[in-house]
């Protein structure tokens, strides 16, 4: 049986393993948001950035890209997202269902934000979102490099995210 990921964020650029099939795809019941503090990839326990995860919401939907893994690399790709990740445990591994594109559904390693965590930070306004992702920067690089190539890649694949296109837009400025 075939594995999917779902991608919602750097997934969607940057998957970090070989795809055999790779679709758009509707998670419902699903929001995306910067509503993540980053301690290790795009910030630092002393300024913390902020990634994208998917916080529940019910009548919410997520556009993203499910991406198929072959049989003979599942596990090796399973630990390495688990890897990638886990590294926090502020995300919580889930399979839920994807509706993708053709029609089909199919259910999908997602990665969702765990509203426990010490990380969670939902809620926050877009100029304060703006002002973290502009100066903070962890192992993976600055946080505006995240948000840039995230928000390209969603405008190159026709998914519009209102608030990630104010947010580049703001950043750029507020980077100049």
């Amino acid at each position: 049986m075939t594995m999917w990921v779902f991608g919602y964020g750097s997934l969607v650029w940057n998957p970090g393993f070989d795809v055999s099939e790779r679709v758009l795809g509707t998670l419902t019941g699903y929001a995306r948001s910067f509503c993540m503090r980053s301690i290790h990839h795009r910030g630092t326990d002393e300024s913390p950035g902020l990634v994208l995860a998917l916080d529940e919401c019910v009548k919410s939907r997520c556009e993203g890209v499910a991406l198929a893994v072959a049989d003979d690399i599942r596990d090796d790709v399973l630990e390495y997202l688990r890897e990638r990740e886990l590294i926090s445990s502020a995300y919580l591994e889930k399979f839920l269902t994807v509706t993708l594109a053709d029609g089909r559904q199919v259910e999908a390693v997602t990665y969702v934000v765990d509203t426990e965590h010490v990380q969670y930070c939902g809620g926050l306004d877009l100029e304060e979102q703006a002002q973290i992702i502009a100066r903070a920067h962890g192992g993976m690089g600055p946080n505006t490099e995240y948000l840039f190539n995230t928000s390209t890649h969603l405008a190159e694949l026709r998914i519009h995210d209102p608030d990630l296109v104010w947010l580049a837009k703001r950043v750029k400025s507020l980077a100049a």
